[in-house]
């Protein structure tokens, strides 16, 4: 008895000072998340997100809880919008740091996100998810890339003249898949930029096109990997090694449907059993807001057919095992699906995603380059700052 009473004492304070050491490499790291969905829901329902929130995955003091350094706000709509759009997304982003300059602040290079990190604010990017927003015009592209765009997402899920989605892409439906001469300036212009390409979202035809293109690393600031659930906005092996090659980042989704291949039907299930219900919530706040609310209601149930936070360092097992610990990153899409792992429910979280690392093996050099500093590389090479 006491000998198994001793090793219960020992196993108790081993697993209290990891905690204590994942809690301080994850504070002493500069954590990135290089995507989140966050201004155009602040734009539909009004809400302050300098205010700790009731719904959602991110505001200003859970972002501080979480240890979240720079946050890369995605600029989205879906293919109705347009440049217009992408302007209002960053003027509410501009408002929200006028209203909060001691915590939170636009930065558009390395230099500048690691001075507003010593200032202990929030350093806030810009990342516009669409080619449809510039409207075929690279005089667009320029102004945004002047308003602090440091990404553009070639597609979103719809493609535009120039560039094809990977949903549409693999579905058949683009007559001539990859870049078009003009897509090819938009990548031209980029570079000149110093504006990172974020291939996410993109037809594998437009991929290559793009990466064999570019003359500086690449993004991929939102997915996940094939070889562990085959749906199409995830990389394949050849993409993961090709941008490995080009000197990328590819940052990890957390959206349990990019994450696990058993998820979509689990899903799908529990959708069917409430099947009248999402029927009276669709009719009344449309079928993505229904599903979130139908989910809030049954949330023990729906918990179910999220996966295990080990899921998420699975992916990331699986892109250092192709092409090493530089070329992977976080980029949550909080905000912007409507599940995502068992405990990962906002920005507060993150500090499990480092404890996870460390508990699966990873130095503390290596998860500081995984939560944060490899993208800050990628950002450097690309602005040259």
């Amino acid at each position: 008895m006491k000998i198994s009473f001793t090793l219960i004492i020992l196993s108790l304070l081993g697993t209290n000072l990891l905690a204590q050491d994942a809690e301080k490499i994850h504070f002493k790291s500069i954590v990135v998340d290089t995507h989140g969905d966050i201004l155009y829901n602040q734009i539909q329902s009004g809400i302050d997100i300098g205010k700790l929130q009731a719904t959602g995955n991110f505001d200003l003091p859970r972002a501080k809880k979480g240890g979240l350094d720079v946050q890369v706000f995605s600029i989205w709509c879906d293919e109705k919008g347009g440049f217009n759009m992408a302007n209002r997304q960053i003027d509410s982003l501009y408002s929200l740091i006028n209203r909060y300059p001691d915590r939170i602040q636009l930065v558009t290079n390395a230099s500048q996100l690691t001075n507003a990190v010593k200032q202990q604010k929030l350093a806030a990017l810009i990342g516009v998810e669409g080619g449809h927003m510039i409207e075929n015009d690279l005089g667009k592209l320029e102004a945004l890339a002047k308003r602090g765009m440091i990404y553009l997402t070639l597609t979103w899920n719809n493609s535009t003249p120039w560039a094809s989605s990977a949903a549409q892409e693999s579905k058949g439906e683009v007559a001539m898949p990859g870049l078009s001469d003009f897509g090819k300036s938009v990548v031209r212009k980029l570079n000149e930029l110093g504006v990172l390409v974020d291939l996410s979202h993109v037809g594998e035809q437009t991929f290559y096109d793009a990466i064999q293109l570019s003359s500086k690393p690449v993004l991929v600031s939102h997915s996940c990997v094939y070889g562990i659930n085959p749906v199409p906005r995830n990389l394949k092996d050849a993409q993961i090694k090709a941008v490995g090659k080009n000197g990328g980042v590819i940052s990890i989704n957390f959206y349990s449907g990019f994450l696990d291949p058993t998820f979509s039907a689990k899903q799908q299930n529990f959708l069917i059993k409430h099947k009248p219900e999402l029927k009276e919530l669709t009719d009344k706040y449309g079928r993505s807001k229904a599903i979130d609310t139908l989910i809030a209601l049954h949330k023990e149930e729906a918990d179910e057919s999220r996966p295990k936070i080990e899921r998420i360092i699975d992916h990331i097992d699986y892109v250092v095992k192709l092409i090493g610990v530089d070329h992977v990153g976080i980029g949550a899409d909080f905000d912007g699906a409507e599940s995502f792992p068992q405990g990962m429910d906002s920005v507060a979280d993150y500090p499990k995603i480092t404890a996870a690392l460390l508990k699966r093996g990873y130095s503390d050099a290596d998860v500081q380059k995984i939560m944060g500093g490899n993208f800050v590389r990628l950002l450097r090479e690309n602005k040259g700052l």
